[in-house]
């Protein structure tokens, strides 16, 4: 028989509240709603997934990687904390062509999509009472993530009238001496945005003023199809440390393949000195790793994927851009401040 007078003691409500505020919770939230018995089809509402859509599909090359890699019998075991040499030497050199210096292998942390490093990331700079500064409009997952790791947010506002730059001089402002770190979204999301190297070198100049390092967020690198071409925040290294996130779920349209990077942009050493890379180091011994055959496939992805792919996703999401940059202009209450340069969202306001 029950004893009814007993008190439970499990249970974790910190996590309820942190997927409240997600993508993906408020996703479940609305699919949980819908009648299964309306036989419409539903439009996808998009949590960032190209491959949920027929004109989008992943290379040829990423494919016979895969296969290559799983035939081989050489990615069946455990991979090490900081992912297969072979990849991140990969993920070094694919970087190392936007770059003025070199990363090595040493400087590359394969993580399981670009969700688990952004985890990584805000998991190593946390220390008590320490804030973070994050985009308005932003990737709510860093809201998220923050909330579970009790990391306080303070918000800085992007301009819709100046492209969506950041608001430079409200950060010096926001910053205080508990504040270790702002996050950058380039090419954007949600604004479909794309910084010059100028907005981007006074962001690292007042990031260094600060003593902040920067968490670059370049999920979306490459995927721009306007005038601005992408300038990666680890072009600044030398200024200020950089926390360079990425991954090819979005380039190779894979998602669901959960193959992502954190890089110590830091030719300074700054990050190994102030024990940020013992930090991350220490995060991935008690997480998850991306399968070992992905990682195994990455050479071969990353080196030999042909130009023509990537400009048929150009110019497909170019196109796309135009048709909903062009709708919007037709309804009456709705704006759109600046036509999308990159990655696949638009921004638009009443």
């Amino acid at each position: 028989m029950e004893n009814s007078s007993k008190q439970w003691r499990f249970g974790n409500k910190r996590l309820n509240s942190a997927s409240a505020i997600s993508v993906r919770g408020v996703l479940d939230l609305v699919i949980g709603n819908l009648s299964t018995d309306d036989p419409r089809p539903t439009i996808p509402l998009g949590n960032g997934d190209p491959s949920q859509f027929a004109c989008f599909r992943t290379s040829t090359t990423a494919e016979e990687a895969i296969v290559d890699a799983v035939h081989s019998a050489k990615y069946n075991g455990y991979a090490p904390t900081v992912g297969v040499l072979s990849a991140r030497r990969a993920i070094a050199n694919y970087l190392n062509r936007d770059l003025p210096y070199k990363l090595s292998a040493d400087d590359i942390y394969v993580t399981s999509g670009c969700l688990q490093a952004i985890e990584v990331a805000l998991a190593a700079i946390n220390r008590p009472g320490a804030n973070i500064l994050l985009p308005r409009p932003g990737f709510t997952f860093y809201e998220s993530r923050a909330a579970y790791e009790h990391l306080q947010v303070r918000h800085f506002d992007l301009l819709p009238d100046r492209g969506w730059e950041v608001d430079v001089d409200a950060i010096e402002d926001l910053a205080d001496d508990n504040t270790v770190a702002i996050v950058i979204i380039n090419p954007g999301n949600p604004c479909g945005s794309v910084y010059s190297y100028d907005h981007l070198k006074m962001v690292a100049e007042t990031a260094r003023k600060l003593g902040i390092l920067v968490i670059a967020d370049e999920v979306y690198g490459h995927l721009t199809f306007g005038s601005t071409p992408f300038v990666p925040m680890g072009i600044f290294g030398s200024i200020v440390p950089v926390l360079s996130l990425g991954s090819i779920s979005k380039r190779w349209v894979v998602p669901g393949w959960r193959l992502g990077w954190l890089v110590t942009s830091d030719p300074n050493g700054i990050l190994q000195k102030s024990g940020i890379v013992e930090s991350i180091t220490g995060f991935l011994n008690i997480s998850t790793d991306p399968a070992t055959f992905i990682q195994g496939a990455i050479p071969q992805i990353l080196e030999n994927t042909k130009d023509d792919f990537f400009s048929k996703v150009i110019v497909t999401l170019k196109e796309a851009a135009d048709k909903c940059f062009d709708g919007i202009r037709e309804v009456p209450c709705l704006t759109c401040p600046k036509k999308p340069e990159g990655s696949m969202f638009v921004m638009v306001r009443p």
